[in-house]
């Protein structure tokens, strides 16, 4: 076991980052990292942290905060397994004259280029939180062969994804839930449309967002879906989304598989870019759904309402409903029901 420290000054909407290029046996070669290192004998946090930083870069900090402890878990490549408590520093004022670092080379990178450089996966993950001045935090990160396979943050495990190619195969990497969303990489969800005939023809669910989601707040949507968790197939992640979102308790064999839908869509919530490349398999449910009987998930689902096909594709078409659906994938609904001759 092992106990660190990690400091990342600030100056001008810039940190101070160290390119690791130095040492042949370096277990951080190449990467990008702040500075700090490990405890001598008798020291406290503070104590490693200021002896780092002035060894490091020549600097004394005068400001600084402790954001939180981030354990590491790592096969560092090898049989062994190492184990490590580091404490991690936000320093936002400082005195003295920067020096070389033996360690590597020392950069002022602005904050929105942090992701131009080789950066560890996890440290985005407690970057981004530093950054945005969470309380403090525990955030355990588990590697193997260098690649992050785990995170818990304050004790609840993080989502992470299947990583695809353009065929919508499994590639065999996996990436946390917000890493995939900041870098666009494609990855599978579940759509399920559910219906329901009409004299007309049909009225499709829709379910409106809740304001506290974490992209496209408050716009209407497809009756369900959801991320393929990784290790998780299409139509269990079909099945479990109906229940949890809205209650209902579906059979695989009531869902029927119309298509395969590749939609790319981005946006920028809450000051963060986001980029959504998501292969879905789409599917129909068509048994009687009453929406008086439904049970909400109020953490994902505001309120749901039946809506005609033609009408809602008409204000899609015109602009007169907040959605975030894909309109190709909602005429492919309506070929699969007739509402649009097929082509």
């Amino acid at each position: 076991m092992g106990l660190t420290t990690l400091c990342y000054i600030e100056k001008e909407n810039k940190y101070l980052m160290l390119h690791r290029i130095v040492k042949k046996h370096d277990v951080n070669k190449d990467k990008w990292i702040g500075v700090g290192g490990h405890f001598e004998h008798g020291e406290s946090p503070e104590d490693c942290m200021f002896r780092e930083v002035k060894e490091e870069t020549g600097l004394v900090p005068v400001q600084y905060r402790l954001c939180g402890v981030v354990t590491f878990l790592s096969d560092m490549g090898t049989e062994k397994e190492a184990w490590e408590y580091m404490f991690l520093y936000h320093i936002t004022d400082y005195k003295g004259t920067m020096k070389e670092c033996d360690e590597g080379v020392l950069e002022w990178i602005p904050k929105k280029d942090l992701l131009n450089l080789e950066l560890w996966e996890g440290d985005r993950l407690f970057l981004r939180y530093m950054d945005e001045g969470a309380p403090f935090f525990s955030l355990k990160l588990t590697y193997v062969e260098g690649n992050l396979m785990a995170a818990v943050l304050d004790g609840k495990e993080l989502e992470f994804f299947d990583l695809l190619d353009e065929k919508g195969e499994k590639t065999g990497r996996i990436k946390e839930r917000s890493l995939v969303h900041e870098d666009g990489d494609p990855h599978g969800t579940s759509h399920i449309w559910i219906v329901r005939r009409t004299e007309k023809g049909y009225d499709v669910l829709l379910q409106k967002r809740s304001a506290n989601k974490d992209s496209f707040p408050g716009c209407y949507d497809i009756s369900s879906a959801g991320h393929v968790a990784a290790g998780d197939e299409y139509l269990e992640t079909a099945v479990r989304e109906m229940q949890e979102e809205l209650g209902i308790s579906a059979a695989a064999e009531d869902l029927k598989q119309i298509g395969v839908h590749d939609g790319i869509i981005n946006g920028n919530f809450y000051g963060r870019e986001f980029r959504n490349h998501e292969i879905s398999a789409v599917y129909v449910y068509d048994k009687p759904v009453e929406i008086e009987a439904l049970s909400l998930q109020k953490e994902e689902v505001e309120e749901v309402i039946w809506m005609d096909y033609e009408t809602c594709l008409e204000k899609m078409e015109k602009g007169e409903i907040k959605h975030c659906i894909f309109q190709d994938e909602f005429e492919m609904l309506g070929e699969y029901l007739g509402e649009i001759p097929g082509n």
